[in-house]
């Protein structure tokens, strides 16, 4: 068995910069003490609209600047469910997962009749020749600006600090004078709009094309991170990092001979078995933001 080491931390960082999207934006919504369950609905939203405005324009980054738009139309409906109706979060997320993608589905099947369409003009890697270096600008961007200006924002600035005390305390985040709808409304919008973006790195980067069912989970993996994390950025993007590690390194023992008595199915389970693995090690005596899943009515 030979694993190419400098291939393998090339595929895991690919693979992981969906997640390290989704997974921030998904942490920025749960930090306001809201479960965005609509993650894999959005992810799959942003993947299919990003392409859809891409192929139509012929330009990628239309096609991104749509996926964005997308998010935030998909966060602040989210919003209006869970914040202004005070719906109950699981319902409305699951809900609204299942109404994206169905909505996704229905029109990619009305417009393109089962072809497999392509995109003329895609995101194209930096470095070519290097197996690490060799990255999209959206993996540069997500490790290394989106994930320490979130950390950093949630840290250090006022912003942050409104966030954690309305995730912690609605009632005492109102009483200080802090919007407490308005903070969750944005905290769903921008959480969205970077989730969106996840699902658009598969078809306007990876794939130059949409495939049916091509979140594939994503989303729901990248909720399990956030509460292996515990909320923190840095310990989700590590968990991104496990779970794409994983996945690369399933994907190399897949076309090695000395594991053709491992059944494939097994093989690809691997990287969500150590996603189990890790909520079983670490997730028993997690602390929940105060006020997560709680709907606020103000007095």
């Amino acid at each position: 068995m030979s694993i190419n080491l400098l291939a393998l931390i090339g595929a895991m960082l690919t693979i992981a910069t969906p997640l390290v999207w989704a997974g921030i934006g998904e942490l920025i919504t749960e930090r306001s003490g809201v479960l965005n369950l609509s993650i894999e609905g959005t992810m799959y939203l942003g993947a299919f609209i990003g392409f859809l405005a891409a192929a139509r324009s012929g330009s990628p980054w239309v096609g991104l600047l749509a996926a964005v738009v997308s998010g935030v139309v998909a966060g602040a409906l989210m919003a209006f469910f869970v914040v202004t109706l005070g719906l109950n979060q699981h319902v409305s997320g699951l809900g609204l997962t299942l109404l994206l993608i169905a909505i996704c589905e229905f029109t990619f099947r009305l417009l393109y009749a089962g072809d497999r369409p392509t995109l003329d003009d895609k995101f194209a890697v930096l470095f070519r020749g290097t197996d690490v270096l060799a990255q999209h600008w959206l993996t540069y961007v997500g490790f290394l600006v989106l994930a320490p200006v979130t950390w950093w924002v949630l840290r250090s600035t006022g912003l942050g600090m409104r966030l954690h005390a309305v995730g912690e305390s609605f009632e005492a985040a109102d009483v200080a004078g802090i919007s407490v709808t308005a903070t969750r409304y944005v905290a769903l919008m921008v959480g969205s709009a970077l989730m969106a973006i996840g699902g658009a790195f598969l078809t306007l980067a990876v794939l130059g094309s949409f495939t049916l069912d091509i979140v594939s989970g994503r989303g729901w993996v990248c909720i399990a991170l956030v509460i292996f994390a515990r909320w923190r950025v840095w310990p989700a993007v590590l968990g991104a990092l496990i779970f794409a590690g994983m996945d690369a390194l399933q994907l190399q023992l897949a076309i090695t001979s000395a594991f053709d008595a491992v059944p494939g199915e097994l093989m690809l389970a691997l990287p969500y078995l150590a996603v189990i693995a890790a909520l079983a090690i670490g997730g028993r005596t997690v602390r929940y933001p105060g006020s997560y899943l709680k709907a606020y009515r103000r007095a």
